[in-house]
């Protein structure tokens, strides 16, 4: 499990979409990128979808959960 609180992209506000981590200063969940992702969506689609949500958090979100997965990985 990814420790959100560390990324600069994100927060989570008690009682802002079910205490879910989201995009900062915006409603969109995290999980929202990474589901669409999944679903074959590219990068500008999401943007184009969700338009408050920044290229740079994007950016910052997809770094971030590659950084802590490299970390996790066993040597």
């Amino acid at each position: 499990m990814l420790n959100w609180s560390q990324c600069s992209a994100v927060e989570c506000v008690p009682g802002k979409v079910s205490d879910a981590w989201t995009f900062r200063g915006t409603r969109v969940p995290v999980k929202a990128l990474f589901d669409n992702l999944e679903d074959g969506a590219t990068i500008r689609e999401f943007l184009e979808w969700f338009p408050g949500v920044t290229k740079q958090q994007v950016e910052t979100v997809l770094e971030f959960a590659s950084q802590s997965l490299a970390v996790a990985e066993p040597t």
